[in-house]
């Protein structure tokens, strides 16, 4: 891409909208919420990037909608497995027309679910915390794993290893399938009460439906040269219980996607997320606290490139904004 081009699409991409037809409900580390009515929310994705837990102040342009249609692909082809957030409502018939440019591409409409506590994680692959704590115990978040295995070494199945879901700027904590159940219980406590459920079955059905989705997609990757390493998802319900996947799914900001022609077990792949910033910033003198350091045009380039590559080798689809 020409320098120009480059300087060009870095003043487009979007780091935060601002959308003032709609109540903005908050700002996560990627994604802001507006609400619609009482049954339906905007969900605009941004071009912002966190690394370690921080937001970086530059943006990667087209970021944000190469999630939003490989998240939407995703959607589509899971459906036979759970029920998913999206209403088919086109987010720029919900805005001021001012505004239309704004969600255009990178926004959905989606039903008001309320959330489980829990971020659901599967993995297939030992890498990330999971190498690090089966070298300490032989455990990965307590689920013992047979030894001699090597740094991504493919695991014999894929586990699910829930965590909190932290606040902006804090870390994520690996959490025990029955501590996952009693979060689900106290946060859903007036939902369970009165649908007759109980949180130790929805977190149940959110493990079972998250390593299905898991071995669907992985699978489908597969076939397309990607390995999908883990990933993570986020599951919700509605007011009858009903369970439904929710936020993104499958993208490379939630799932660690590896090129399958550079996997080899005893080292750690080259991959289509965000490590290709985390690998610069570790050569970096900088403490991992706010504010981030900015990133230069080069590895925000080499960033996007990743990106878009992912979503059209598993969409099939050339990435034309």
């Amino acid at each position: 891409m020409a320098l120009n081009q480059w300087i060009n699409n870095v003043t487009e991409a979007l780091f935060e909208s601002t959308i003032t037809s709609l109540p903005l409900l908050g700002r996560g580390k990627v994604r802001d919420i507006y609400a619609i009515d009482t049954e339906k929310l905007l969900i605009v994705t941004s071009d912002r990037l966190s690394a370690f837990d921080v937001i970086l102040p530059d943006p990667v342009p087209d970021k944000g909608k190469v999630l939003t249609r490989l998240a939407g692909f995703w959607f589509a082809r899971l459906a036979g497995i759970i029920p998913n957030q999206l209403t088919g409502i086109d987010p720029e018939t919900v805005v001021a027309a001012s505004e239309r440019a704004q969600v255009r591409g990178r926004s959905l409409v989606v039903k008001r679910l309320q959330p489980l506590p829990i971020e659901a994680v599967v993995r297939g692959y030992l890498i990330g915390s999971g190498w690090q704590d089966y070298q300490a115990s032989g455990c990965v978040c307590g689920i013992r794993l047979p030894p001699g295995l090597r740094l991504a070494s493919r695991l014999p199945q894929p586990i699910f290893t829930p965590a909190t879901k932290a606040a902006v700027g804090n870390h994520d904590e690996n959490v025990s399938f029955e501590r996952a159940q009693a979060d689900c219980t106290l946060a859903l406590a007036a939902l369970l009460a009165a649908t007759g459920q109980s949180g130790e079955a929805i977190v149940t059905q959110a493990r079972d439906a998250a390593i299905a989705l898991y071995l669907t997609a992985a699978e489908y990757a597969a076939a397309r040269g990607i390995i999908i390493a883990d990933t993570k998802f986020e599951f919700g319900v509605d007011a009858v219980g009903t369970l439904h996947l929710i936020d993104e799914a499958l993208t490379p900001d939630s799932s660690r996607f590896w090129p399958a022609n550079a996997y080899h077990d005893g080292s750690n792949p080259p991959s289509y997320d965000k490590q290709y910033v985390r690998d610069y910033l570790e050569t970096l003198a900088w403490n991992k606290q706010a504010p981030g350091p900015r990133l230069p045009p080069a590895v925000l380039a080499a960033t996007r490139a990743r990106y878009v590559e992912a979503c059209e080798r598993l969409t099939g689809e050339a990435f034309v904004d």
